[in-house]
């Protein structure tokens, strides 16, 4: 789901521009606080962070979180100083907390889910079976879609969801399906993950570009070149 566009009428078109460097970082981090952390990228952006960000710069408007639903809207109007509007349909509607389940008999160990899960909570090894980290699952939904068997379905959240310590009492959180400690899981899961990738990303471009540097064509190219500034 791509973010609706930006209304330059809206309130929203008010915060655009002069923001700091700092007063924006502090900004977004105070609007990611008042996000669920599910990172289910159903408000259109890749993860919380993102659509914070988006919303402190005023390209988002503050309903298009659906796991947040009324009580991000409410908490967001009020740290913004905005209206609170309905939460906007398009990006979809409040549901109660479900986590992502594997039917470890239909599972082809074909690893798409463990890329695509935001906050890391699917273990496995191609070609072998994965399974869900409870625990750990933000359940944001977005290894459904790309299973190619069906075999991940949601299910209610076990009895000691959130609890830091087996039989503790769950600290609460701004919302009634997650407790504090499930929310600050979610949003560290989720850096790290985004930092792993990023890494690998980047160490992934260097060994290409090694490669490219090193092939005879390359060598040939770099050297005509250098003909070329001497001459």
């Amino acid at each position: 789901m791509r973010a609706p566009p930006h209304d330059p009428d809206s309130p929203e078109s008010d915060m655009k521009s002069d923001l700091k460097p700092d007063l924006e970082s502090d900004l977004v981090e105070s609007i990611d606080r008042r996000l669920p952390q599910t990172q289910c990228t159903q408000c259109g952006y890749p993860g919380c962070r993102d659509y914070a960000r988006a919303i402190a710069t005023g390209e988002a408007a503050i309903n298009q979180c659906p796991p947040g639903g009324d009580i991000s809207i409410r908490l967001l109007a009020k740290l913004l100083g905005r209206k609170a509007r309905p939460l906007n349909p398009e990006n979809g509607v409040h549901r109660p907390l479900q986590l992502a389940f594997i039917r470890e008999a239909d599972c082809i160990g074909c690893k798409l889910c463990i890329r695509a899960c935001p906050v890391d909570c699917i273990v496995g090894a191609a070609k072998l079976m994965h399974t869900v980290i409870a625990s750990d699952c933000s359940g944001c939904g977005l290894c459904l879609p790309v299973c190619p068997t069906d075999c991940i379905v949601l299910v209610a959240p076990p009895a000691d969801y959130g609890r830091e310590t087996p039989g503790a009492k769950p600290a609460p959180s701004l919302w009634p399906e997650f407790s504090r400690a499930q929310v600050e899981k979610s949003r560290r899961r989720a850096r790290s993950k985004r930092r792993r990738v990023a890494a690998r990303d980047l160490e992934r471009d260097r060994q290409r570009n090694e490669r490219l540097q090193s092939s005879p064509q390359q060598a040939i190219l770099a050297a005509l070149q250098r003909k070329r500034q001497s001459s």
